[in-house]
């Protein structure tokens, strides 16, 4: 049998006591470290568990909301529907008064058309009368057959547009048979009289 000494039996035993020591010591640093783990997911589940019934909450929330619009949203279809089914003739109605005012918008464009037009070319018109002062209203100026012009010193006003001469003679003999014995043809141009034409 090997024979061991005392003292080396001892230093065997410090080692003992020592691992001993050591081994208790990581089994407190583990026991630690496990309840530190234990603690941590303790706490991830928790969080976890409130993270979750937050977002099942905010999705039964946003799933309720959607379909109270929904349902809310198709009332006001239908009321929308409704509307718009009762406000159909109404809406005719005013497209066919829009088509009205339209057209009426067309003659009027035609008119200064054809005003701008006349302005450019030489006319012929017969005066009928002449005034001193512009005090007299005889038509709108808004008529396409009406010149009231001024010539210094007074202010005339003829009846007709004509582009040739013989159509002017023609409606003035017209004007003298019935009583306007001092009417003659005048030439215009640019809403000016150039000259006084023969009435023959």
């Amino acid at each position: 049998m090997p024979f061991i000494e005392e003292s080396d039996l001892l230093e065997l035993h410090k080692d003992i006591d020592k691992a001993q020591i050591i081994n208790e010591r990581l089994l407190d640093q583990i026991k630690f470290k496990n309840k530190e783990l234990k603690k941590s997911k303790m706490q991830r589940n928790v969080l976890a568990g409130v993270t979750a019934l937050f977002l099942i909450g905010v999705f039964g929330i946003t799933s309720y909301m959607t379909g109270w619009s929904s349902r809310a949203g198709s009332v006001e279809n239908q009321n929308n529907l409704l509307v718009s089914i009762d406000s159909l003739d109404a809406v005719k109605a005013r497209i066919d008064n829009l088509k009205e005012q339209n057209e009426e918008l067309s003659l009027v464009k035609e008119y200064y058309l054809a005003k701008k037009f006349l302005d450019k070319e030489t006319i012929y018109s017969v005066q009928v009368q002449s005034f001193v002062e512009n005090n007299v209203t005889l038509a709108s100026e808004a008529l396409t057959n009406t010149l009231f012009v001024k010539t210094n010193p007074f202010y005339s006003y003829s009846l007709g547009n004509f582009q040739t001469l013989e159509e002017a003679q023609k409606f003035r003999k017209e004007l003298v048979s019935i009583g306007f014995d001092d009417a003659f043809v005048a030439s215009y141009k640019e809403g000016k009289r150039l000259k006084i034409e023969d009435p023959y």
